[in-house]
């Protein structure tokens, strides 16, 4: 998972980038970067850790023109610790492109091979970023009809993109000489959002983003989803074209984006990050109902901050106490997307400190929103009863994660997922708690897309069923196999 923003305006871009990506930093905190187009002169900045330590005043003073991209990363293919594989990326020909991507392709070893095989073109890292910009650079070399280059040799670069390309992939580029692209995979499993606002002499200002909240915090109103299989195209002058470049799409946003990755305050897909996590709660709330027996809770707490929408919802159906018996240390990330095992686990004490006076003597539900490895939630546990608790009931507003996650969550192996191979039992005893109530799946469906015009999910992680068809046993043992080693 990462962030991305692109910005197309009549002023200079390179504080409204920094300012973009200090709102996605949620996304992604290994590393992040920023580009900037001034003529045909491009400008990069990347470097490692939080965006606002990162950036020094001579870095922003060098990121001049009116047009430009960021992003902000985790690492789910490659190495969180190799700064060659800190995005954007950059080719030089044709014309000159930098490009950023949200996603995880899943056919990297054929495009490999055709990059070099085919293609002729060589790669510096095992970013699938970087071969994702390749093969866009060569469906365009071997398109351009003469020295112009127009919006349709774009957009049908784009569509013999999408034919070569497997997987989950929002991307947005600078084009020398062009302007700023930006499009979605055929299934949009990873959200990209557009909007516009009024710049100087009434012309548009645009912003493609990851996240809604960009928009809303830069004044911008927010169009719409950029949709599967779509590309825009923005020019420098700030006129938008678009187009659908896919043969075939459906619309199947990644579900673990609205569980846990946004921001509670975004909206992507029409539908609400934090409407639907109040959903997921009443969801919760009903199972826990038939679960447990009256009187076996005394109070419900929330492990902060995305479980709070749903923690509060649950409360309030089930009519148990509300309290807040965990507070969070804010200058210590999210464990969740920390790059190795030991530094998770050591950070979870850092991050969290019970309040030993919600506890005592109590019987406790504490809600959250997933458990992925269960170390969080086992350190929580250990916390819980260290402050006093009676006893400690687990609930989970997202199903049992059983199975790897290939489009974009760093959840490569079934090895490091606690509840594969194991019943809901299992999984309680090995993260210490008293009992455990999971989500269900068709209820977490319907507390996302319940309402909308939205037929369908990735939902992958916990069903092992892949939208886009195309991963094979065979492709998770190899990326199982690759990433433990």
């Amino acid at each position: 998972m990462c962030g991305i923003v692109g910005h197309v305006s009549t002023g200079p871009v390179n504080q409204q980038i920094y300012d973009s990506l200090l709102l996605l930093q949620h996304r992604g905190q290994d590393s992040s970067g920023i580009a900037t187009a001034d003529g045909e002169t491009f400008h990069l900045v990347k470097t490692k850790g939080h965006v606002r330590e990162a950036y020094r005043t001579r870095d922003m003073r060098n990121l001049t023109g009116n047009i430009g991209l960021g992003h902000v990363r985790y690492a789910t293919a490659g190495s969180a610790n190799n700064v060659d594989e800190v995005q954007p990326f950059y080719v030089n020909a044709p014309y000159g492109i930098i490009l950023v991507h949200n996603g995880n392709l899943t056919n990297t070893r054929e495009l490999s091979d055709e990059l070099y095989r085919i293609d002729r073109r060589h790669l510096n890292s095992e970013s699938d970023t970087e071969l994702l910009l390749n093969v866009l650079a060569n469906e365009l070399q071997s398109r351009l009809p003469g020295d112009e280059l127009t919006p349709d040799t774009i957009f049908d670069s784009i569509t013999g993109l999408h034919d070569r390309v497997e997987g989950s992939y929002a991307s947005i580029a600078l084009i020398s000489g062009l302007g700023m692209v930006a499009f979605r995979d055929p299934f949009g499993i990873r959200p990209l959002v557009l909007g516009r606002r009024e710049g100087e002499h009434g012309r548009d200002e645009w912003v493609v983003a990851s996240e809604s909240l960009v928009l809303e915090s830069g004044g911008y109103e927010l169009v719409r989803d950029v949709a599967p299989g779509e590309a825009i195209v923005i020019t420098e002058s700030g006129e938008l074209f678009s187009r659908q470049c896919a043969a075939s799409t459906r619309l199947a946003p990644c579900s673990f984006e609205y569980v846990y990755l946004a921001r509670p305050d975004s909206v992507m897909n029409g539908i609400s990050v934090y409407e639907s996590r109040l959903r997921m709660g009443r969801k919760l709330a009903e199972k826990a109902r038939r679960e447990l027996t009256a009187g076996d809770i005394d109070v419900l707490m929330p492990i902060p901050d995305s479980a709070r929408p749903s923690a509060m919802e649950m409360a309030q159906v089930l009519g148990i106490p509300y309290r807040e018996g965990f507070y969070k240390n804010r200058y210590v990330g999210r464990t969740f997307i920390m790059p190795g095992q030991k530094v998770r686990k050591k950070s979870v004490r850092q991050k969290l400190n019970a309040l030993g006076t919600e506890f005592k003597g109590k019987n406790v539900l504490l809600v959250d929103d997933s458990i992925v490895r269960g170390t969080t939630s086992k350190e929580i546990v250990e916390m819980a009863r260290m402050a006093g608790a009676k006893s400690v009931t687990f609930a989970s507003a997202a199903p049992a994660v059983r199975h790897p996650h290939v489009y974009g969550i760093n959840m490569p192996t079934r090895a490091e997922l606690v509840a594969n191979g194991r019943s809901t039992e299992e999984v309680a005893a090995a993260i210490g708690a008293n009992r455990l109530i999971y989500q269900d799946v068709d209820d977490l469906k319907d507390a996302i897309i319940g309402g909308t015009d939205i037929t369908e999910l990735d939902l992958s992680c916990f069903t092992g069923e892949y939208v886009t068809g195309t991963v094979t046993a065979e492709y998770l043992a190899w990326l199982e196999a690759n990433r433990t080693s």
